[in-house]
């Protein structure tokens, strides 16, 4: 920290407990009593953390509790004077409840503990109610942050009601933290043992199996109140949250059932011969699992790409935020994701027969194609390539059509999915559009190639007389000139022919080759035999 950071500390507490008025004595105990009881509290946090795995901390996590509550109660005591404003009062009584009340909850003495908790609740509700919003907004999140640890006293005091108000506090917050959410998650999953133990079966499209393996149990007993919960999310990112706990457990329930299913391999096949084809128990539960963690994984999809969609229609707020704008190319890749899940479930065994189910999934494989085939046109209409998109806005009338045609019975199955009419509707406004702009952007003599998009191949020594604008100028890959150079044509070595000898008659030389061949003879006897000549 900075020395100016302390600074600061320190004067804001100098002006908030007494200083202002040169009350020293105030400001001398009520700080240094509140620390003092902070310091204790923080400590008892951190043993908390630590006694999972070292339980003889539990019992100077209780000894630090304590400690904070003494110096609370002494906090309490000293805001009974007359020179303590009656907010600082209120405050002071709330804290040392609420402390109090994390003492009696670690000794699991619940009704002391919820009294506690409640007097708590009740005095930071009325602070809430008695200032700005704004100041309200702290005392409310206390509130909130105590309202489960009071309704788990009430459910160890006797009340039954107040764990299904657990489980949705738990559900719509994605999860607690803190004090409880140890407790919570145990209670939780003891409650869902105790009701999956009268499980015993389970029925999906006509056929009933027996459940035994009680992980898969819990998690189907849990689903219901998981998708409502999902439902209920008050922000993405709670939903979001929601579904990746809820695909975690699935997939640890589809683990389980596999390492069921390796044993029984051949149990499998010998059922396969007997039973005409027909799946065994087991096999038959993994693709319910499967079809539940498929559907799960579509729906979570979906719900991305619905925000996706709103946020194209906000790109303008977007672009000013400095954010990157999210684009249709976004929105193909999740609805490729959905498309695969959809084959995935085409080809789950036991249901390759299930003709209602195979139709059921083409129904939506279409719905999912012409809204991927709208976005894919989007995309063709951001780069002006007006043709390809007026064909593809073609086909996802096609596609929608098709499932209009076809739903019949199966128009429950399709509440859920987006709604096709309302995407004919929205093409229909395109198309006109679309074609406008064609005509538009056809009939504009001024419209010519932005600079950024000519690329001629030519390297920067050929086109110095032309503006380019051209990224790769500043990259490793720089263009400046043709290298190695290109072969040049240049004149040859010049060939030289002498017409003229063969119109130059040369004196005859026969006279002189015979006298030089005698006399080389003569003189060479001569020589031998020692004449002169």
């Amino acid at each position: 920290m900075s020395g100016g950071g302390v600074l600061q500390i320190v004067k804001e507490s100098q002006q908030q407990h007494g200083l202002r008025h040169g009350d020293f004595q105030r400001y001398r105990y009520l700080l240094l009593i509140l620390m003092d009881a902070e310091r204790a509290w923080s400590y008892a946090m951190q043993l908390k953390q630590e006694a999972n795995t070292e339980p003889r901390k539990r019992f100077h996590l209780l000894s630090r509790l304590r400690k904070a509550v003494k110096h609370a109660e002494e906090l309490e005591r000293l805001c009974e004077s007359n020179r303590v404003d009656a907010k600082t009062k209120l405050e002071a009584q709330a804290y040392m409840a609420y402390l109090t009340g994390m003492l009696r909850f670690e000794h699991q003495e619940w009704k002391a503990a919820m009294e506690a908790f409640n007097k708590c609740k009740t005095i930071y509700e009325k602070l809430a109610n008695a200032f700005t919003e704004e100041q309200a907004v702290l005392y409310n999140q206390r509130v909130e942050e105590i309202s489960p640890n009071i309704r788990y006293c009430a459910y160890n005091i006797g009340d039954q009601s107040a764990m299904n108000e657990l489980m949705q506090m738990r559900l719509r917050s994605g999860g607690t933290e803190g004090l409880l959410a140890e407790k919570l998650e145990a209670l939780i999953t003891q409650t869902r043992a105790k009701q999956a133990a009268t499980m015993s079966e389970v029925e999906w499209r006509g056929r009933t199996v027996p459940v035994k393996i009680d992980k898969v149990r819990i998690f189907l007993l849990g689903l219901a109140d998981n998708e409502a919960a999902i439902a209920q999310a008050e922000n993405e990112e709670t939903k979001e949250r929601l579904f990746e706990s809820l695909l975690s457990e699935c997939r640890d329930a589809i683990q389980a059932v596999r390492e069921e299913l390796k044993p029984d391999q051949k149990q499998r096949e010998h059922s396969l011969e007997n039973d005409s084809g027909k799946v065994s128990n087991i096999q038959y539960l993994h693709s319910y699992l499967t079809y539940i963690k498929l559907s799960t994984a579509i729906k979570r999809n979906e719900s991305m790409a619905k925000s996706l969609q709103k946020a194209l229609l906000q790109q303008q707020r977007s672009d000013e935020d400095g954010k990157r704008s999210p684009r249709p190319q976004d929105l193909i890749r999740l609805y490729d994701i959905i498309l695969q899940n959809l084959v995935e479930l085409t080809q789950l065994p036991g249901l390759e027969e299930d003709k209602n189910f195979q139709k059921e999934i083409g129904l939506k494989t279409l719905v999912y194609k012409a809204y991927r085939c709208f976005f894919i046109a989007q995309s063709y209409v951001l780069v002006k390539k007006w043709s390809e998109a007026l064909v593809l806005y073609e086909r996802v009338l096609k596609y929608a059509r098709e499932v209009q045609s076809g739903a019949g019975a199966h128009r429950n199955s399709l509440k859920e999915l987006p709604d096709v009419q309302e995407l004919i509707t929205q093409v229909n406004a395109e198309k006109y559009s679309l074609q406008a702009a064609a005509i538009l952007d056809a009939n504009d003599p001024h419209e010519t190639e932005s600079p950024s998009q000519v690329k001629d191949g030519k390297p920067l020594s050929e086109r110095f007389e032309t503006f380019c604008l051209d990224p790769s100028l500043v990259s490793k890959q720089v263009s400046l000139v043709h290298f190695p150079p290109g072969f040049q044509p240049i004149p040859c070595k010049p060939l030289f022919f002498d017409l003229a000898l063969n119109h130059v008659a040369f004196p005859p030389l026969e006279d002189k080759v015979e006298q030089k061949a005698k006399s080389g003879l003569t003189g060479y006897i001569k020589g031998i035999f020692g004449f002169k000549s």
